[in-house]
């Protein structure tokens, strides 16, 4: 699912002048926006060169309406971060539902996964790139992340029956090589290309998640 998809039942430009949407509705919409003009500004400009007052000219709101929402731009950013992270969530547990072998599964949730961030190129960046140069508290999200994206594996390969489980340690390791692999392809502007990883993510992960393993 891109982004973009999460917000369709949401006004994303508000109506001028009297209108009947409740608070709700125009707060959420707000929100929104503002969470995407994070996203945009930060994949073109970088984090530490993003302020404020970028981000809201773009979402077309003010300053007072930033910070209803959010405390600083940090607090922007890894709501826009954990927005991003939920709809790659989404994608992988979709994916592959009407499969029961694990190497089919595996190869569905890769393919979610890559065309997901191929789609959505500024929060691919922001997701695998800025996330580490906004700071401690960012590096831990990106930590904590990293580790729900291996005990998702590790819960795909638990409910399999007469499949060998790994440590926990390789569903890690197997998650940092999928990180590095497609962090170099965005880093040299290849987003779009990023499918084209397929095969070799799958290989890397059915390499390092393969028996035996060491007692």
């Amino acid at each position: 699912m891109a982004l973009d998809e999460l917000t369709t039942e949401i006004p994303r430009v508000l109506p001028r002048g009297p209108h009947t949407l409740g608070r709700e509705v125009v707060e959420a919409s707000q929100r929104t926006r503002l969470l995407e003009a994070m996203a945009m500004v930060v994949a073109a400009k970088g984090y530490g060169a993003t302020s404020v007052a970028e981000v809201i000219a773009l979402a077309g709101v003010s300053r007072k309406t930033f910070y209803v929402h959010f405390r600083d731009k940090l607090d922007c950013f890894l709501a826009a971060y954990e927005l991003g992270v939920e709809v790659l969530f989404d994608a992988l547990r979709s994916a592959g539902e009407d499969e029961t072998d694990v190497v089919a599964i595996t190869r569905a949730r890769i393919r979610a996964y890559l065309r997901t961030l191929a789609s959505e190129p500024a929060f691919a960046r922001t997701f695998l790139i800025e996330v580490n140069a906004a700071g401690p508290q960012a590096r831990e999200r990106r930590r904590e992340v990293h580790r729900r994206f291996a005990e998702l594996a590790r819960e795909l390969v638990a409910q399999l029956p007469g499949v060998p489980q790994a440590p926990a340690e390789l569903h890690l390791a197997a998650v940092g090589a999928t990180d590095e692999l497609v962090s170099a392809w965005v880093l040299e502007g290849r987003t779009a290309e990023l499918p084209e990883l397929e095969d070799v993510l799958l290989h890397v992960q059915l390499s390092l998640l393969s028996p035996p393993f060491p007692r």
